[in-house]
């Protein structure tokens, strides 16, 4: 059976926990997130912290990890997997405004 990858761009996401940028929800499928690159645009080194969100509770994938200058992050890989369930998202910020770009790899979908 063929699956449905996708993906998501973000920009210079949110540099505030409380307005964290929403990279991939689950709306009233499971997914896979199968790759997330974290990547510093800015000048200097930023923090990044990614986590799925249910309901009103976070998970971490990751917290406050740093990235260098000019450098990447990739948060999932090796044949990893984070799956989301119906009503999950994976959401994240940085550090500092407008420093941080993120493309999120998944699996729409996935058969149950």
């Amino acid at each position: 059976m063929a699956q449905n990858f996708q993906r998501t761009l973000k920009q210079n996401i949110s540099n505030n926990s409380g307005s964290a940028t929403e990279l991939r929800a689950a709306a009233d499928t499971n997914d896979a997130i199968i790759g997330v690159r974290c990547t510093n645009t800015s000048g200097s080194s930023v923090d990044i912290t990614v986590y799925v969100r249910n309901s009103s509770t976070n998970y971490h994938i990751i917290k406050s990890a740093p990235i260098p200058t000019g450098g990447s992050l990739e948060l999932i890989d090796g044949g990893s997997k984070v799956v989301l369930q119906s009503g999950d998202s994976v959401e994240a910020y940085a550090s500092a405004a407008s420093s941080v770009d993120i493309i999120t790899s998944v699996v729409d979908a996935i058969s149950t």
